[in-house]
């Protein structure tokens, strides 16, 4: 009963098309029980990493101290120099189709194996943890025949996003020799790097070879790279916003063209830096929360009061 997890699809975003099935996030719903237990064993498996330093620094979520702050902060300020010395950066947000759903079992128990030096009993375990699970969608009154589940580890689990943290991790070790930076944040990974507004062809080309091996090496894992989701946006300073190029970014046989806007992990980040588009979304988001507050604060105690509010309210600033 630990392996067995009925799917509730959730839609990724409010707005989304409800007809749309690519637009529903499978949810698993497992045992109590069975989370309490792996709660224990993950508590274990991420303070063996943390001591044996096997955890990727430049990897965020699923840990401690490695929050969206963290990862906004590292990959803000990168850019937010490069852009005070003159030069213009490109950031390149690179979008995963079912990232979780089509994790290879037998990859990711050799690498467990092999690279953070899993075995015996321990790799055994989680063996048994991702062989043998079977899965049914209910929706409403109406189920579905249950069914084994051959690939991938389950959202919504304990383990399933600290097992995505290892099974990606070698991505980041591509990136040496290309003259670029990045950092990944769960399922997302953020390419970026900067240049004289005189080298913005090459720098283009290098973030084209290197997202040519990106695809490679996801392929090769069984990850598929989802260029529709994609985005690209050049960063400059406000005067010099007439030198960033127009031109795509190559990736595959796929071209992606620049963006004025783009929604990084906890905020909306514009070409200029100037938060034109974050601060409005982000008191939008406060009053629509507030609003919700007024009709029911006096049903409430004060002191429950104050913890929605900064909840909530906080909640929305990070949304």
């Amino acid at each position: 009963m630990f392996k067995a997890a009925f799917i509730t699809p959730t839609l990724k975003k409010s707005d989304a098309d409800a007809a749309d099935i690519t637009q529903y996030r499978p949810i698993s719903n497992l045992s109590v029980l069975s989370k309490l237990l792996k709660r224990l064993v993950a508590k274990q498996l991420l303070d063996y990493l943390s001591i044996c330093r096997l955890l990727p620094d430049l990897q965020s979520a699923y840990r401690a101290y490695h929050s969206t702050e963290m990862a906004v902060l590292k990959v803000l300020s990168d850019i937010l120099l490069a852009v005070a010395s003159g030069d213009l950066a490109v950031l390149a947000l690179l979008d995963l189709s079912a990232a979780f759903d089509t994790v290879d079992h037998g990859i990711l128990l050799h690498r467990l194996k092999v690279s953070y030096g899993l075995s015996g009993s321990v790799h055994r375990s989680f063996t048994s943890y991702l062989h043998g699970r079977v899965q049914h969608v209910r929706c409403g009154s109406t189920e579905s025949a249950p069914k084994l589940v051959l690939y991938g580890i389950p959202q919504g689990s304990v383990l399933g996003p600290i097992l995505f943290l290892l099974y990606t991790a070698d991505l980041i070790q591509l990136i040496e020799g290309y003259d670029l930076s990045t950092h990944l944040y769960a399922d997302d990974t953020q390419v970026y790097g900067s240049c004289r507004p005189s080298s913005t062809a090459q720098l283009l080309d290098r973030m084209s070879e290197y997202l040519a091996d990106v695809a490679t090496w996801m392929r090769s894992n069984r990850l598929q790279l989802n260029t529709a989701k994609s985005e690209v946006i050049w960063c400059s300073s406000t005067r010099r916003q007439h030198q960033i190029p127009q031109s795509p970014l190559v990736v595959g046989s796929d071209a992606v063209v620049p963006v004025r806007v783009v929604h990084y992990p906890g905020i909306y980040l514009d070409s200029d830096l100037t938060m034109r588009t974050h601060v409005p979304k982000t008191v939008s988001s406060c009053f629509a929360v507030l609003r919700q507050l007024r009709s029911t604060r006096r049903s409430v105690s004060v002191p429950a009061l104050q913890s929605l509010v900064v909840a909530l309210v906080l909640g929305a600033d990070k949304a």
